[in-house]
């Protein structure tokens, strides 16, 4: 549209009775240019737009400026307006060149195109089965369920080349080379078995320098290296498409589970991610393949080699973190631990024997539970002593209190009856119970039991309360005692012995005064 018709339209509607705002989604206008023109008399539109455009300087150069783009396709607007200056006497600024050049650029339809060191692809054949995994590190950002503050995470992405089956791990905070170590080596678990060979970025986490092939890896990456039997195919520099299943993978992980997912800690992401892995991520049909990489993968676990158990980079053994829910994580299923065992930070070692799982404290010194191996995922096993008992310690606790009571039959009835009739709530009542055996005597809390007893009242707050009122009435009674002239109290009546001199009790032994 014309902005001379824009400008007639727009003033001919608000004559009509439409508002600023009617008119600006009629049109389709922003609000305020709407406000704009509604404000400029026709004198002043054709003073202030309508000449302005008519004397636009560059519109000069059109014929000249297109030349040069269909010429150049990737010309940008800098260089067209240094052009000008450099050939013509031109002092528009760079923002005016730049809607210029766009708009040029839409009316004759030159897209931006890079036409010199376009780089060219071709198809590479699948590896066959079992033979090369590509790894790659992930950045994303989340937000937080709590207080929806912005999270970074990392994410380490694994996938087979030949069948797209994937894994991967996050983690909230920048990784190091034990943790990348660490990724592979669960990776490797959760596959059932090791490629031949990864492919990798030279990132600082692996290589501390390469020298025409020569690479130096990083201490913890070389021992894994080592041990594991691994052929690393490391990237060269400024090139990441040599792993591009990987970076494929990257982008899927973050776009289809990441995007729009709450962030509620790490390990209930972890947990959140390997389910996803299950039902989506490696059940759908990959787009290239036109194959489902889960079945696909069933047939290539056969290829893998063995993950070694007994020759770790760290340790001897397998480690894991021990959940808040003492719990642990392994092959896609939960473990049971003892109650007890977190502690913040927490790991534990894991041993393979026949079948059996076998989890061991950090050091591998003590047995802390021990599991059948689950052929499911996402199962959770667990012992029944492993089950928080909650009957040992209130036995423990109604037994201190009955001997607060004293020992007596009435006391243990009326313990067992609230246990009965408030289960949920033993453990509060157990404590107001506690508390108020402790402000009051004996005699009082006698009382208190047998007016509950007697009245069928089974509640620690009907105890209190009774408690209450006969301490209350005890105390009126000694007041009204102590008020009356007649009462004499032992302890202000008691006779007082008479005190005799040494010297008599001297004359006594000599023989002299017997009294």
């Amino acid at each position: 549209m014309k902005r001379w018709q824009m400008y007639y339209n727009i003033h001919s509607m608000f004559n009509e009775g439409y508002s600023r705002r009617q008119i600006a989604a009629r049109l389709q206008l922003d609000f305020r240019t709407v406000s704009k023109y509604l404000s400029l008399s026709p004198e002043e539109f054709d003073e202030q737009i309508l000449k302005r455009e008519r004397q636009s300087d560059l519109e000069l150069y059109a014929t000249t400026v297109l030349d040069w783009l269909k010429r150049d396709p990737d010309l940008s607007s800098a260089q067209v307006l240094d052009r000008l200056k450099e050939h013509y006497e031109v002092t528009s600024a760079g923002r005016t060149v730049r809607r210029f050049v766009s708009a040029l650029r839409k009316k004759h339809n030159i897209p931006k195109v890079r036409t010199e060191n376009i780089r060219q692809y071709s198809a590479i054949p699948d590896p066959p089965m079992g033979r090369q995994v590509q790894v790659d590190i992930g950045i994303t950002w989340v937000s937080e369920t709590t207080n929806r503050k912005s999270i970074k995470l990392y994410c380490v992405a694994m996938v087979f080349s030949h069948s797209r089956y994937k894994w991967g791990r996050w983690y909230d905070r920048p990784l190091r080379t034990s943790d990348f170590v660490e990724a592979l080596e669960i990776g490797f678990e959760f596959f059932g078995g090791m490629p031949k060979e990864i492919v990798v970025d030279q990132d600082r986490l692996l290589a501390v320098d390469e020298n025409f092939g020569e690479v130096i890896f990083t201490r913890e990456f070389e021992q894994f290296r080592l041990s594991s039997g691994l052929e690393v195919y490391l990237c060269r520099k400024n090139d990441p498409e040599t792993k591009g299943r990987a970076e494929a993978v990257v982008k899927y992980f973050k776009r289809s589970f990441a995007r729009k997912r709450s962030f509620d800690g790490i390990e209930a992401w972890n947990e959140s991610f390997e389910d996803w892995l299950y039902r989506t991520g490696n059940a759908k049909e990959h787009g290239t393949t036109k194959k489902i990489p889960a079945e696909v993968f069933a047939q290539e676990r056969l290829l893998l080699k063995p993950v070694p158990s007994t020759n770790r980079v760290h340790t001897n053994s397998v480690t894991r973190i021990v959940h808040k829910n003492n719990t642990i994580f392994y092959q896609g299923n939960r473990y049971s631990l003892p109650l007890g065992t977190y502690m913040p930070g927490m790991m534990v070692s894991l041993v393979l024997a026949e079948e059996r799982l076998i989890i061991k404290d950090e050091f591998g010194d003590r047995i802390l539970a021990e599991h059948q191996l689950s052929t499911g995922k996402g199962e959770l096993v667990s012992n029944n002593h492993h089950l928080r008992d909650m009957s040992q310690k209130l036995d423990e606790l109604q037994q201190v209190l009955w001997e607060r009571f004293n020992g007596s039959e009435d006391a243990w009835i009326f313990l067992s009856r609230i246990r009965n009739l408030r289960p949920r709530y033993y453990r509060d009542q157990c404590a107001m119970l506690l508390k108020t055996t402790d402000v009051y005597d004996l005699d009082t809390i006698d009382k208190a039991l047998s007016y509950c007893m007697t009245h069928s009242l089974f509640s620690a707050v009907e105890f209190s309360n009774a408690a209450s009122y006969f301490a209350g009435s005890q105390k009126q009674m000694m007041a009204a005692i102590e008020s009356n002239p007649k009462v004499v109290f032992l302890p202000t009546a008691a006779a007082v012995s008479r005190k005799r001199d040494l010297a008599v009790y001297e004359r006594v032994v000599k023989g002299g005064e017997q009294r």
